[in-house]
């Protein structure tokens, strides 16, 4: 069998960093890696290629060389799903499909061939034991197990053009303890915290070392601590030793839940275990919406002091934030503003609410009849799926009042140099200076320094950088970046 993996191309959006990647050598921030994990659980003697579409095209010849064009895909990447599906029916290749899009909208795609829902470890199986037996394929493979995830394969890393990527990743857990109420995670992988044994993980640090992969490593659980005794008891134990005996060759980045700050043992084992950030979902400050959306981890604790806290403790912190709940008044963008400052977090991704399908949030606005369409997956195109409590138009108006005093130059960078004051540096680390930083700082110089509007600020903040933490400009000059990026997802003028 020839298997040809397509993976559809990322709108612009926060997570897709298009505008912070034209600084760099690289053409995405990660790669697929549920595809190159379903590569692993083909048959080894079948041929397999992998075009992503945000790093090649695809090919007519990539098409009419495949028996069958495998698609994983996400919400957010609906548009490019339906041109690769467009293509190969245009040239008569039979698709097979799956991951969170098909999962959640099968009936949507009657032009798929066949549908691998759910986890691949359990459904994809299945398809290959009919196909090798010759039985007849059925058109939806699905199951309501979860899989037992320690027998999933190291990924087919080997696949990648790494040097195309700017971070790797590599997954330890499935599953979430909590239950919010707007987040698909349990819907579709539930609430048991499933995590992959230690040996596993530590084969696949030894591939991407072995592949010569050196930066960047994104853990993308859902939530890395939802197991703490076994993260603590047993699997960073063992990525500290086998990072000291690589000589650090990695740095980690993750998701979490804010009880992280709990756990000064745990935040001290992971920064030695080499991760420096942390996706934190904040969502909002105020207590009536963190109760609305169920977002229990996050009540009744301070939550400005626990990101306080988190980064004291060495880690960078992003967060997410959500506006649109029920019980938001006009006094909550204000708030939100006010919050994401106060905290000194760079990198504050806020985006509309949306119910996506089957979480407890749709289904509740279902029955309310206040759903009016499927939810994009893209929290930054001023949409929303369902009729808001407050106004429309006064929650647009808000939400676009949010995104100009946290990405505009002025308060943009001084969140920036609270968090390169706060910065601690972590000397074991390997120091590696790369030769495209130089040409990827020229760039900014010119376009961020020269060309765009907030050209002041930038030069204010670079010049700070320089007589007050000179040792940190190659993080200052990725924090312009990322914030060149954020203004032009939104286009602002400054």
């Amino acid at each position: 069998m020839n298997i040809l993996l397509v993976y559809p191309q990322n709108p612009d959006t926060f997570w897709s960093f298009k505008h912070a990647l034209r600084f760099t050598s690289k053409k995405s921030s990660i790669p697929p890696l549920g595809l190159i994990t379903v590569s692993a659980l083909l048959p080894p003697t079948w041929q397999k290629k992998l075009v992503d579409l945000n790093v090649s095209p695809l090919l007519p010849r990539d098409i009419k060389w495949a028996d069958y064009v495998f698609i994983s895909a996400m919400y957010v990447q609906t548009e490019s799903v339906n041109k690769v599906i467009e293509e190969c029916k245009k040239h008569e290749v039979k698709i097979v499909a799956g991951g969170p899009l098909f999962t959640q909208n099968f009936n949507h795609y009657p032009q798929i061939d066949h549908l691998i829902l759910n986890e691949a470890e359990i459904t994809l199986p299945l398809f290959l034991k009919d196909l090798e037996s010759e039985n007849p394929l059925q058109r939806i493979y699905r199951s309501d197990d979860y899989a037992d995830i320690t027998t999933t394969p190291v990924p087919d890393f080997k696949l990648l053009s790494m040097k195309d990527y700017f971070a790797m990743n590599l997954q330890v857990t499935r599953g979430c303890p909590f239950a919010c109420d707007f987040c698909e995670i349990t819907s579709l992988l539930g609430h048991k915290v499933r995590m992959k044994q230690t040996h596993q993980i530590i084969e696949e640090l030894d591939a991407l070392y072995n592949l010569n992969w050196r930066g960047i490593v994104s853990v993308v659980d859902d939530n890395f601590i939802g197991n703490k005794n076994e993260i603590k008891n047993d699997l960073l134990p063992a990525m500290i030793e086998w990072m000291k005996q690589h000589k650090y060759p990695f740095t980690f980045n993750t998701q979490a839940s804010i009880n992280l700050a709990d756990d000064n043992e745990l935040m001290s084992m992971m920064i030695e275990a080499g991760f420096f950030s942390v996706f934190i979902g904040i969502e909002t400050s105020d207590e009536l919406g963190l109760k609305d959306c169920n977002k229990v981890q996050n009540r009744n604790r301070d939550l400005l002091q626990s990101v306080k806290t988190i980064q004291n403790a060495g880690f960078q912190v992003t967060a997410g934030f959500i506006v649109g709940f029920d019980t938001d008044s006009s006094s909550v963008f204000q708030h939100q503003i006010d919050f994401i400052q106060k905290s000194g977090i760079v990198s504050a991704l806020i985006g509309m609410l949306n119910a996506p399908k089957h979480t407890k949030l749709y289904n509740r606005l279902e029955a309310e009849n206040r759903i009016i369409t499927d939810a994009t997956g893209n929290t930054t195109d001023l949409s929303i799926n369902f009729i808001p409590k407050m106004n429309l138009s006064e929650l647009m108006s808000g939400y676009k009042s949010i995104i100009q005093n946290i990405y505009s130059s002025k308060p943009y960078y001084k969140r920036a140099r609270m968090s390169l004051l706060n910065h601690k540096q972590h000397h074991k680390r390997q120091k590696k200076f790369e030769f495209s930083f130089i040409s990827g700082f020229i760039k900014s110089v010119i376009i961020i320094g020269i060309i765009k509007r907030g050209r002041g600020e930038y030069w204010k903040f670079i010049l700070w950088t320089l007589l007050r933490r000179p040792n940190l400009f190659v993080n200052a000059a990725t924090l312009t970046v990322f914030g060149y990026h954020y203004r032009t997802v939104f286009k602002l003028r400054k």
